[in-house]
């Protein structure tokens, strides 16, 4: 897109006769310059403000440059902070009869918190706990004839030497990977399935998966990349349900605060039983599994939504802000509390998980319906 061609946007949106597209890429572009205003100087007339970070747009788009298309609406703008828009129809253009509250824009690194990153224990089957976010690079720990490695790029494998079945059966031992809040962890199994831990998770799982199955038990988020085996099938045992597959790529959510264990497929089939209900769902590439107390339903989903996390994004499709909150704490390792009225109000957008927490509570605020104040490790909501 050339400059003429944005300035002839930025006209159609003066005068409503945007397509939705288009507004949507409008959207983009204003909530991430206006997540980098300078606060200090800024003008006090949100008006102006307004004038300013459009011209500022306008005049960093060069007179032949191309705008590259991406597949995903949240991808259009930069990883760092990309788009939070209000449903009900409700526009984040600061407009000239508004009087919002004022944005708290000012970036402190003292009053700031760090994202999370690659941070786990390794707990043995002798109840030794190995810190990975401290420890060497290569043989951690020997469990029989299985040696359990750490790589080069953060990863656990378990490395097995050749042995006979029933060496197995002897020689199995469960460990379990722990992740606390504001830490994620890859682990390469025994049989060569690999498992990103989301934060606040553990995963259980044998040194050597012997017998008829490889059975794992998983509590809070882990997104898995099973190996294929049509002689052993692979199953996830959580919170109220068994996921049972050969060989596929998946997410299963069962964090305790969330409202239902939600299972979501990327690649091949699953199946999906509720202990409780003692029913089965088979779900196919797109699907997601919804369980609960209630329900235990299937539906169409976004899955790069529901999988953003993996790829170091926090994405909202039409969440409500304490649901957003919930993904907040549990990464930045911090607790919320919150004050007056909540805002009703859904939000859909992306911002990178790699972002302090500011940039993620200042881009939400953009928004004008809801307001941040940090202290230590403590987050208040307001509206």
């Amino acid at each position: 897109m050339t400059r003429e061609q944005a300035q002839e946007l930025l006209n159609k949106h003066q005068l409503g006769t945007c397509t939705p597209e288009e507004q949507q890429m409008l959207d983009s572009w204003y909530l991430n310059e206006a997540a980098k205003q300078p606060v200090p100087n800024g003008p006090s007339d949100p008006s102006m403000e307004e004038v300013l970070i459009w011209n500022r747009i306008v005049s960093e788009i060069p007179e032949t440059a191309k705008v590259r298309h991406f597949k995903k609406w949240y991808s259009i703008a930069s990883a760092a902070a990309i788009l939070v828009f209000v449903s009900f129809g409700a526009y984040l253009f600061v407009k000239k009869h508004q009087e919002p509250k004022q944005l708290v824009r000012q970036h402190n690194p003292q009053n700031d918190i760090l994202p999370g990153g690659n941070k786990a224990i390794l707990t043995l089957a002798n109840g030794k706990q190995i810190t990975l976010t401290g420890a060497h690079n290569g043989t951690l720990a020997v469990q029989g004839a299985v040696a359990i490695n750490k790589t080069a790029d953060g990863r656990i494998v378990y490395d097995s030497s050749e042995k006979s079945a029933s060496d197995d059966a002897k020689l199995t031992a469960y460990n379990t990977m722990t992740t606390p809040r504001g830490g994620q962890y890859w682990v390469v199994l025994p049989d060569g399935s690999r498992v990103l831990l989301n934060a606040a998770s553990s995963l259980t799982y044998p040194t050597a998966f012997s017998g008829a199955e490889r059975k794992v038990e998983l509590t809070g988020e882990a997104y898995f990349e099973v190996a294929h085996n049509a002689a052993k099938p692979f199953r996830v045992y959580s919170k109220s349900q068994i996921v049972e597959v050969l060989g596929t790529h998946f997410n299963i959510n069962t964090y305790d605060d969330e409202p239902a264990v939600k299972t979501t497929l990327l690649e091949g089939k699953v199946k999906v039983i509720s202990t409780a209900k003692n029913q089965t769902r088979i779900l196919q590439p797109g699907q997601q599994a919804f369980l609960n107390a209630l329900a235990f339903n299937i539906g169409e989903v976004d899955v790069d939504e529901a999988t953003a996390w993996k790829d170091g994004l926090f994405v909202f499709e039409s969440n409500d802000i304490q649901q957003i909150m919930r993904m907040v704490s549990r990464w930045y390792d911090v607790d919320v509390a919150y004050t007056g009225t909540l805002p009703a109000d859904k939000f859909s957008g992306s911002v990178s998980r790699f972002s302090n927490v500011s940039e993620v509570l200042n881009t939400l605020q953009l928004t004008r319906k809801v307001h941040f104040k940090i202290a230590g490790k403590k987050i208040t909501v307001s509206e």
